[in-house]
């Protein structure tokens, strides 16, 4: 293999090369059952007819124009998402962590607004909100961090969901004027938060005036049984951003907002070269298209439930499993020890899967994928866990 890529990721022995639905092949023709979907982006599988079709025509079109002039598909995109989104406006990008990079701008500018010279924004242990300076700033994982310092100014940090915490922190700091939450934990293990706890938060921004930002990067597009997760909790944030699956593996992000968040940016306080352009929209237009007709938003609640519940039964008791959790197809199995060598173990079994946090084996299958698939990861990564634990 080439030596000259970075040395950024530690790669597993294999070369894929082409995908169908829910399943890949390498270059030696082995077939592989893909859990993971490029970590929640192919939402869609690979390869899927409406998004190659919409993408080969779009290429045959227009591919880019810069964002000085109207695009027709960003604007029905826009319309489309902020709808879903129950947001107002939007601003596309090419990645999760520029749409978060977003979010810290809109919430900057918005205490800026109001006369606060110096605003902060509450974030939370274990999160994860993307590798960019300001992403990785709010990002609640010291290993993430670690050599890339010195970290920003502006962020104060708490534990996952402790809104008594957030409430503490208000009386000792000036100057807070959003909280940014995952509303489920994807990279911090798989974490959703207690029932109610969202509810708790959006009050507490309402009693403050501080925006509420859903990171919605990895459990928005119907991934969790919802269009966006916040909306398990009826709730709706001031700020949500998406990135992941809105193209099924074309690279667009969205930070979306509404009210006063929504009118914070003004034309040349904030841009993008490459986001929103013709080619990308097209893809997202060709995803929200197939989520909505083939009613994929309720298939992925309907069938996470079975998944975790196939897997209590398969799991649950077991002496090293520490706890079986998930909402709709974000589904986590905490061990008591690290494992990250079942991904190795996975792919020997023609699984493709991750291990989160050093010992949550994290499963993001396609929405698309069949009941039998479904039954077909739940036996194999079973096994494999059971395996693995029996070694001690």
């Amino acid at each position: 293999m080439s030596d000259a890529l970075m040395n950024t990721y530690g790669r597993l022995p294999v070369t894929l090369v082409r995908g169908e639905g829910a399943r890949v092949w390498d270059d030696g023709g082995r077939e592989y059952l893909d859990a993971l979907a490029g970590i929640a982006v192919c939402g869609l599988g690979h390869a899927h007819p409406a998004v190659a079709d919409a993408l080969a025509d779009q290429a045959r079109t227009l591919v880019h124009v810069s964002n000085n002039y109207h695009i027709p598909a960003q604007q029905e995109l826009g319309r489309r998402i902020a709808e879903h989104a129950r947001q107002e406006r939007v601003f596309f990008c090419n990645s999760g962590a520029e749409a978060n990079e977003t979010a810290i701008k809109i919430a900057r500018r918005y205490g800026h607004d109001r006369g606060i010279e110096t605003p902060r924004i509450v974030v939370c242990e274990q999160a994860f909100h993307g590798r960019t300076l300001a992403t990785l700033t709010a990002t609640g994982n010291p290993k993430a961090q670690a050599g890339f310092g010195p970290m920003l100014e502006g962020f104060d940090r708490v534990p996952f969901g402790d809104v008594d915490a957030i409430r503490a922190l208000a009386g000792d700091q000036d100057g807070i004027v959003a909280v940014m939450i995952e509303p489920v934990q994807g990279e911090g293990g798989i974490r959703p938060l207690p029932p109610g706890r969202l509810a708790e938060l959006r009050a507490l921004c309402d009693e403050k005036g501080w925006l509420l930002i859903c990171d919605e990067i990895q459990s928005g597009m119907g991934r969790t049984g919802a269009w966006f997760a916040q909306q398990h909790e009826s709730v709706t944030a001031d700020v949500t951003t998406v990135a992941k699956a809105l193209g099924n593996g074309v690279p667009i992000g969205a930070c979306l907002a509404r009210g006063d968040a929504g009118e914070t940016l003004v034309p040349g306080s904030h841009g993008t070269t490459f986001g929103g352009n013709p080619l990308a929209c097209r893809a997202g237009l060709a995803v929200l298209d197939a989520i909505e007709q083939d009613g994929l938003v309720e298939r992925a609640a309907v069938l996470g439930e079975r998944m975790v519940r196939a897997f209590h039964q398969a799991l649950g008791g077991l002496d090293g499993v520490r706890e079986i959790r998930g909402r709709g197809l974000m589904i986590g199995i905490e061990l008591d020890r690290d494992c990250g060598e079942l991904m190795r173990r996975a792919l020997d079994a023609g699984l493709l899967i991750n291990v989160t946090a050093g010992s949550t084996v994290r499963l993001l299958p396609p929405l698309i994928i069949t009941d039998d698939e479904a039954d077909r990861i739940v036996d194999g990564v079973a096994t494999i866990v059971r395996d693995f634990l029996a070694e001690g």
